[in-house]
């Protein structure tokens, strides 16, 4: 065997032995810490149960855990008797997973009811929205989700012409509750008829405003989408990329197009009713032509030597030609057609 073979042998050897020793060393010195950080710990009281909005809590729904001293989250309570403490029960404003601290803010007060008022921010207001199926977004709005809301109106300009448009009214608006459900948990899309939102008292205003001058209708936001966007107003010019006079030319000329359209049937109907006429009158005349002569025998006085007078009627010849009149407009032209017997 090689010098330098058996070098690299003894010098991997010794490195194997040196990282066995230097890891032993660190995980003594991590589980030191760990008994020593293990000393300041407090407990924070969490959900022993899922809890869902309006759930009271009770003492078999909350368990203490501990948590260390230093990390425990504003709002949270150090024992069951903490949370429980005051006259009444109080009830979850929204959805507390299983182990999840129960924090002040997620539950109402003592003796309070899990309604839409305790869970306002500050200075904020309800207002709900009446939607449908498509203005709702199909349904797939939920409690705790953000919205846009969209206004649609109908302005007559003043050329006498209807401008239609679209606005985004506000953005980024939380959503309290569908219809009367305010639980964020709830993940099964309905058709729902009213949507509330939290806005300030200015944007209350305006949605009020806004409910009677148009009509509202919500886009989903991402989830984690909070920030405004840059929008501008979109009309009926934007979807064809055309000018508002442009759309008024084109509706003109459709109305022209109506207008000569109407005329001509109604010409149409009044040559129609002429020739009905006409042809009426050729079967009058191919009626009259065919009746038989009758003979008419005149007696001779009886004073008188009988004579015998026979008067006999030659039917007229048929004319060849008979006159049809047409009006066009309201100027008459006649035509000579020949006749058929």
């Amino acid at each position: 065997m090689r010098a330098n073979t058996l070098i690299m042998i003894v010098l991997a050897g010794i490195f194997g032995v040196l990282a066995v020793v230097l890891v032993n060393i660190w995980l003594a010195g991590q589980r030191s810490a760990m008994a020593s950080g293990g000393q300041a710990t407090s407990t924070v009281v969490v959900a022993a149960v899922p809890l869902k909005f309006g759930d009271s809590l009770t003492t078999d729904k909350l368990r203490e855990i501990a948590w260390p001293a230093g990390a425990v989250p504003a709002g949270a309570f150090k024992t069951v008797k903490d949370a429980m403490a005051g006259n009444g029960a109080r009830q979850a404003l929204q959805t507390i997973s299983a182990n999840e601290p129960v924090l002040a803010s997620k539950i109402t007060g003592a003796g309070q009811r899990a309604t839409l008022s305790a869970v306002l921010g500050e200075g904020m207001k309800a207002v709900s929205i009446r939607v449908n199926d498509v203005l709702g977004v199909a349904g797939f709005v939920f409690p705790g989700d953000r919205v846009d809301v969209l206004l649609t109106r109908n302005v007559r300009g003043d050329d006498g012409a209807d401008r239609s448009f679209v606005d985004v009214l506000l953005q980024s608006v939380k959503v309290l509750a569908v219809d009367q459900v305010a639980d964020e948990s709830k993940d099964n899309p309905q058709v729902v008829k009213a949507v509330t939102v939290e806005v300030s008292t200015k944007d209350a205003q305006k949605l009020t405003l806004a409910a009677g001058a148009g009509q509202l209708s919500l886009a989903l936001r991402q989830a984690a989408g909070s920030k405004g966007e840059v929008n501008e107003r979109v009309t009926l010019a934007d979807l064809t990329a055309d000018t508002p006079d442009d759309v008024a030319k084109r509706q003109a000329e459709l109305d022209r197009q109506k207008a000569e359209e109407a005329a001509r049937k109604q010409a149409d109907e009044k040559i129609d009713g002429l020739a009905k006429a006409v042809e009426r009158v050729g079967s009058q005349i191919d009626q009259m032509s065919k009746v038989k002569p009758v003979t008419v025998v005149a007696a001779a006085p009886q004073a008188q030597p009988q004579v015998k007078e026979v008067i006999k009627y030659v039917q007229p010849e048929p004319p060849k030609q008979a006159t049809i009149g047409v009006f066009r407009g309201i100027k008459l032209e006649t035509y000579e057609v020949p006749r058929q017997d």
